[in-house]
């Protein structure tokens, strides 16, 4: 019986369900990534940020971004930008009562994910955790597939598609200045403290303080502190407004590229997979031209032909 699409797909689950329950084949990459130990990040509470975009101007400067005047920064900016590394958006639900009108700002850039799904996504390692904990990019290794875009929850990375050579944009948390013992620009300009640096641990710490001192005046959860494995850029929110209103993703505990680097990791250890397919082809491939060996000799039979071996052993004797 020839091996059909179906069986051969039943056979391909069969030994794929094998691999992944294998105990050898169990990957560390399951484990959840722990946050280094020096690392920093940004506490933002919005319920300081008076939206003065001080910190949107700071980081063009001290990371040599031009301003381009048709790039005007205002409060509707919903995306980053190759022009902009960090923004203020402003939240506004007015459809209630005048006096129930609520509104907050939100600071963006790049989370510096614990677990960075960009890291993971990027086949030649173009992004790397250096100083800190930031997450950094080499533009040397970028092949400009921009994988990283695609697995970014936050829609972080951007690429300068003026240039005929672009380049991917995004928050380092001014690696330069952290290696020179500055803080962020940012941080470092911000005229009401709305947006601190300084290390996660401690960070994490002011935050808890903060809800635990004023508990009426925030929602009861640090935003950062476990979603897609922790960031080292973390949130506070107003008690009336979510975390999602503010435009931040409703994710998972754990990181972003922990299922598809387990699976990846299962299936191709040892090259099981690889193997496991292609001896499912050989065998088709045998099985198939048996069959088709025994309907040529069926039909030879039937017409009363003989084949090129039995005329040969005929003539011989």
């Amino acid at each position: 019986m020839t091996l059909d699409r179906r069986t051969m797909l039943k056979t391909l689950a069969a030994g794929a369900s094998a691999v992944l329950a294998s105990p050898s084949a169990a990957g560390a990459s399951s484990d959840p990534v722990e946050a280094p130990e020096d690392a920093v990040g940004l506490l933002f509470d919005p319920t300081l940020c008076i939206g003065c975009q001080a910190c949107v101007h700071a980081c063009r400067e001290v990371n040599g971004v031009p301003y381009d005047e048709d790039d005007e920064l205002h409060y509707n900016n919903t995306d980053l930008s190759a022009n902009c590394r960090n923004i203020i958006k402003l939240y506004r639900d007015d459809s209630g009562e005048e006096s129930e009108v609520r509104e907050t700002y939100m600071k963006m850039q790049c989370m510096h994910c614990i677990d960075p799904a960009c890291a993971s996504a990027c086949m030649l390692g173009s992004f790397q955790k250096r100083i800190g904990g930031a997450i950094t990019w080499d533009p040397s290794k970028c092949v400009g597939c921009r994988y990283c875009q695609i697995a970014c929850p936050f829609g972080v990375p951007q690429f300068d598609w003026d240039s005929p050579t672009p380049n991917l944009v995004k928050c380092e948390l001014c690696a330069h200045r952290l290696e020179d013992g500055l803080e962020p620009g940012c941080t470092d300009v911000c005229p009401r403290e709305a947006v601190i640096f300084g290390r996660r641990d401690d960070l994490l710490a002011e935050a808890h303080r903060r809800i635990e001192a004023e508990p009426e005046k925030y929602q009861n959860h640090v935003y950062g502190e476990f979603e897609a494995g922790g960031t080292q850029c973390l949130y506070l929110a107003p008690h009336d407004i979510t975390f999602q209103d503010m435009g931040l993703p409703n994710l998972e505990d754990r990181g972003v590229p922990r299922l598809p680097e387990t699976l990846q990791h299962t299936i191709y250890k040892g090259f099981a997979a690889p193997t496991l397919l292609y001896a499912v082809l050989g065998v088709t491939i045998w099985k198939n031209r048996k069959e088709n060996e025994k309907a040529d000799a069926s039909r030879d039979g039937e017409s009363g032909t003989t084949s090129y071996a039995e005329r040969n052993d005929g003539g011989a004797s």
